[in-house]
């Protein structure tokens, strides 16, 4: 086994979301025809399909419907008492939230609250999405009288923004935000008609750019990629949507997600003397499961301590699960330049030599430890063997290939760990 001298640890470490599993989610849409219009659930179904996840869904949107209206309404009442839902999504009528909040604070929230209420009796474990809206293209020129910061569609927008995020403040929700996607798109990419010819319901590209801002906030994914365009949505438009709706989504997450249940996972890590620390910064999680991308044991610690045994690049990944099982993934990728060669070098120990000969070790055992246990590089314990003279010829196991791990022990403690390869 060659050697390695102690010398300086340096790091490279570069952090990005990590989620390549598929993933499936259930999802329940409440809303009207901001939502039916181009079909936005099919949309975003056929959009996650295209990374790789899939959605079962059901809706209930008829055309013109409010949050108070959706209190009673007989449909919306009974899917979300079907249960089972992973994330209801639930988008106001596109005028009421961007009235005046005295205004607001009456006709739309309580309504907000009660639709909340009925989804966490049946789906304790659904996550409220609050599918934020946007403002009419030249505001609402009928509201504009009574109301005058709708009569644009800046202002109209802002209300509109203000509104969501209480919403989502008062009932621990998490928000989508779609119309600031679109204000976005509309500021950077004015040739993008995101308008039906109504100047309200939304184009086949504002639908496009609804499911990115959805599947973004579902998923914690960027959807720069993805191959499903609908049909008459241009490639470079579809690009610039991809763009822009998981900048806005993902840069700021917290901003729209901070109220709600859902996990947010991040960590760092620093280093001291080949002991590498790993501080967890997730939120909302109460479970957690660290690969360190070395074949290592994974631990459940909050804040574990590791130690890599080679040279190399490695990503660590830390999945951080809340009480329901929602989940999110963080990597950062940590090369390691040189090691030393011992755990307790610092200490000035003397090693002992560990040298592989076919399928053959030899221990020169000057420290006089007890015993040495061999690990594959998942982790599992294949040999304990204990050590009893000066010099130890230990067999491996004949069917052993590739390369595995040591530990030697010294009465309970582990002093020394290398690894070695049978080829």
């Amino acid at each position: 086994m060659k050697k390695i001298l102690a010398s300086t640890i340096l790091l490279f470490i570069a952090c990005f979301s990590l989620t390549v599993k598929a993933e499936k989610r259930k999802i329940l849409f409440i809303g009207n025809s901001y939502t039916y219009v181009n079909d936005l659930p099919n949309t975003l179904k056929s959009l996650a399909l295209s990374m790789g996840d899939s959605i079962e869904f059901d809706s209930s949107a008829p055309g013109g419907m409010t949050l108070n209206g959706h209190t009673t309404n007989a449909t919306t009442l009974a899917k979300i008492q079907l249960g089972g839902w992973d994330y209801v999504i639930i988008q106001a009528q596109s005028q009421e939230p961007s009235f005046a909040p005295t205004q607001v604070m009456t006709d739309t929230y309580p309504y907000a609250k009660i639709l909340d209420s009925l989804v966490q009796v049946s789906n304790p474990c659904a996550e409220t999405i609050f599918y934020m809206t946007w403002g009419r293209k030249n505001g609402d020129a009928s509201n504009c009288p009574f109301y005058p910061p709708v009569c644009t569609y800046a202002g109209m927008q802002q209300r509109l923004r203000e509104s969501y995020l209480e919403m989502c403040l008062n009932n621990q929700a998490t928000c989508a935000p779609a119309g600031e996607v679109w204000r976005t798109v509309r500021t950077n990419f004015p040739s993008i008609e995101l308008y039906n010819a109504d100047e309200s319901h939304p184009s086949l590209n504002g639908t496009y750019l609804v499911a990115c801002s959805i599947y973004s906030t579902i998923y914690h994914k960027s959807t720069i990629g993805a191959t499903y365009i609908p049909t008459g949505i241009l490639t470079a438009d579809a690009n610039n949507i991809q763009i822009k709706a998981s900048q806005v989504v993902l840069d700021s997450l917290e901003t729209w997600q901070s109220h709600g249940s859902l996990p947010f996972a991040s960590f760092n890590v620093s280093n001291t003397s080949n002991q590498f620390s790993f501080t967890n910064a997730s939120l909302r999680s109460t479970q957690y499961e660290w690969n360190f991308g070395d074949g290592s044991t994974i631990s459940t610690q909050m804040n574990p301590n590791h130690t890599f045994t080679s040279i190399g690049t490695y990503t660590v990944t830390l999945t951080s699960k809340n009480s329901c099982g929602k989940y999110d993934k963080y990597s950062k990728t940590i090369q390691v330049n040189s090691i030393p060669n011992s755990i307790n070098e610092s200490e000035n120990t003397t090693l002992i030599s560990v040298m592989c000969f076919g399928k053959n070790l030899k221990v020169m055992n000057t420290k006089k430890a007890e015993k040495i246990k061999i690990f594959s590089l998942n982790g599992g314990l294949i040999q304990e063997v204990k050590l009893t003279a000066d010099m130890n010829h230990i067999a491996i196991d004949s069917n052993a290939k590739g390369i595995f791990l040591y530990e030697i022990i010294s009465g309970k403690k582990m002093i020394q760990s290398g690894r070695f390869e049978i080829n």
